[in-house]
């Protein structure tokens, strides 16, 4: 890297994330496969329970395996089994009126990308913005994601990103249960076209929809989950960023993290 592209860089993450600037990991990063622990549950729709403890809980091995993920039936599945692209599931579904959000969306989120991604991010659901534009993470939390992908070294382009939910919700209140499972099997064939070799969760919306926990985020995150064949991390949404600055903090060592996962990647 060229000294001038060192001094932006540095510049960029010391915008984001104040004097906590990028220093490579010496630690090792648990995984849930040979750990148990027990997490707190929330009330449906506590996000601000979740954002406001932020120290993650120290990791206690055990011998028994944590079954980290969601399950869906293999015949929910199975409607989609012929499909083969993103663009022709997006197609397949961008009508969908499973659930009550389809009545007052303006767009169809689906997700956008690299369709071969090894990295894969997922939020809640759409924003005003999003809902506008037909696209996930474009408004102020979107940018801010932008800032955080740079600062790690990654771009949009190079990952794909989705929601938990592709339309908005009323008033941008929490995704109700019902809700979330009318939408997860269409992330899951997301999941599976992709094929992601790391998935960053990002809030408690996307850590109930994908890994079926109501937890604290301050309880998983620095922990490493396994979804089929990715591996899976957690942190807090852009949107909490914003509404609570000193999360950035403990973002910045999430995707620190989380970028040490990937660059340890075995080269194909």
């Amino acid at each position: 890297m060229e000294r001038t592209e060192l001094i932006d860089l540095l510049k960029k993450q010391q915008e984001i994330f104040g004097d906590d600037l990028y220093q490579p990991l010496s630690v090792k990063i648990p995984s849930l496969l040979n750990e148990r622990r027990s997490v707190s549950a929330k009330e449906p729709g506590a996000e601000s329970a979740i954002i406001t403890r932020s120290t993650p809980s120290p990791v206690q091995p055990a011998s028994v395996p944590l079954q980290t993920e969601r399950i869906i039936p293999s015949e929910v599945l199975q409607v989609f089994n012929h499909i083969t692209t993103l663009h022709e599931f997006e197609q397949k579904i961008c009508n969908c009126q499973k659930c009550e959000l389809a009545k007052g969306r303006n767009k169809f989120v689906f997700g956008k990308g690299n369709p071969n991604a090894k990295v894969m991010l997922i939020g809640e659901g759409p924003g005003a913005d999003e809902d506008r534009q037909g696209e996930p993470f474009v408004g102020k939390a979107g940018q801010l994601l932008t800032d955080i992908l740079k600062a790690i070294k990654f771009t949009r382009e190079e990952v794909y990103i989705a929601n938990i939910v592709k339309c908005r919700p009323p008033a941008n209140r929490t995704p109700f249960p019902a809700e979330i499972e009318a939408c997860m099997p269409y992330l899951q064939k997301q999941i599976d076209l992709v094929e992601p070799k790391l998935i960053l969760l990002l809030g408690a919306t996307a850590v109930l929809g994908l890994l079926g926990k109501k937890a604290t985020l301050s309880s998983m995150r620095g922990k490493v989950f396994e979804y089929g064949h990715a591996r899976v991390m957690v942190t807090y949404h852009p949107a909490a960023l914003l509404r609570n600055p000193a999360l950035k903090r403990d973002t910045w060592t999430d995707v620190q993290q989380f970028r040490k996962l990937y660059d340890e990647l075995p080269a194909e």
